[in-house]
């Protein structure tokens, strides 16, 4: 049987970890073995609204996107896709920014600004927390969503004026400076410019949100295999649906960063990119110019470095690599969902 995570004064701690393609929640019991625990794999909420909104784009009527803002990948390709069907969309603002940080960019896709919209058009809720879902989930099964509500979004901070992969990696390299451990970026009072941080607190104000990438890294570090290693080096590579994430630690500490879209990458490509980035050999510009967010590595390692440690839903592109495919607790699919909790501790122990 599995070890549990330790976490005392008899909480129970729902997590819920967002990505592109799905969201996996975990809520954790104390005194519960961890296979008992609610344990879900669901679709992502971009790809729920997307299905919304290319539901109407089948009956070719006008949307209204109303509520907040959200990840885009899915339902923001679904709306590109409503507009060139030539069909209305309508959006309230705080909606319309998960498309683009700049509303007037916003506005010359097509999109129009409003506060209210014509009647005939469908109305689709945005928003990273599906609350209505999750509530009748919970209580078609007696349960109640537990009080402390931990989530993990990817928020590229609010850039209008620059590309969002470089403002979003600038703070992967003020973080790198810093030498925080990774479990600080679990947040209560969340920075202003993480606008979709924000918009998950707006709806659940008594959420600590951290970003995907980090609580991958820190969920992998919960399993077994990672933690018999005895090596001073580790090489972490979550490989999500939409974005790759790789974290070089040296001495239980964060030294390098490199992230990636997953869809630009095969085995040989991010293999031979992960060895320039442990080498020192791979720029912050050539990743950024390959169609990614970044890298920087503040501890270079030219000899062989341990197998690369990876998990995440597309961690298939390395199988056939010398890898250890980390399993937290027997479920690789709640990595997020377990490295939230070991953040959590961090800063609640005992």
């Amino acid at each position: 049987m599995h070890h549990s995570p330790e976490i005392k004064n008899g909480k129970n701690i729902l997590t819920l970890d967002i990505g592109g393609g799905t969201q996996d929640l975990l809520v954790w019991t104390e005194g519960e073995p961890l296979e008992n625990t609610l344990q879900c794999v669901l679709p992502s909420p971009t790809i729920m609204t997307a299905r919304k909104i290319n539901q109407a784009t089948h009956s070719r009527k006008a949307i209204f996107l109303t509520g907040h803002l959200m990840g885009g990948g899915a339902s923001s390709q679904a709306v590109r896709d409503h507009l060139k069907a030539g069909l209305p969309v309508f959006a309230q603002s705080r909606a319309a920014l998960t498309i683009r940080d700049d509303l007037d960019q916003v506005a010359r896709m097509g999109v129009r600004i409003t506060d209210s919209a014509p009647d005939e058009a469908v109305r689709i809720e945005m928003g990273d927390i599906q609350e209505a879902a999750l509530t009748g989930l919970f209580e078609s099964f007696g349960l109640v969503l537990p009080e402390t509500r931990l989530v993990a979004v990817q928020d590229h901070g609010f850039a209008p004026q620059e590309s969002n992969r470089r403002f979003r990696f600038k703070q992967w390299e003020d973080f790198l400076a810093s030498g925080n451990p990774l479990e600080t970026l679990l947040y209560q009072d969340i920075p202003t410019h993480l606008t979709r941080m924000k918009a998950v607190q707006a709806i659940w104000p008594q959420a600590q949100v951290m970003d995907t990438g980090a609580a991958a890294i820190l969920g992998t570090m919960e399993d077994e295999q990672v933690k018999k290693w005895t090596s001073p080096t580790l090489l972490i590579v979550n490989i999500g649906n939409e974005h790759t994430l790789a974290a070089w630690t040296m001495e239980g500490r964060l030294r390098g960063i490199f992230e990636h879209h997953t869809f630009f990458l095969n085995k040989e490509k991010l293999m031979t990119d992960l060895e320039k980035f442990v080498a020192g050999r791979l720029t912050n510009e050539q990743v950024l110019q390959d169609g990614g967010h970044g890298c920087l590595n503040f501890a270079p390692w030219e000899d062989r470095f341990s197998p690369l440690i990876v998990t995440g839903p597309r961690r298939k592109l390395l199988s056939d690599a010398p890898v250890i495919m980390a399993a937290p607790y027997g479920n690789m699919m709640l990595s997020g969902c377990f490295g939230l909790l070991r953040a959590y501790r961090f800063s609640n122990p005992g």
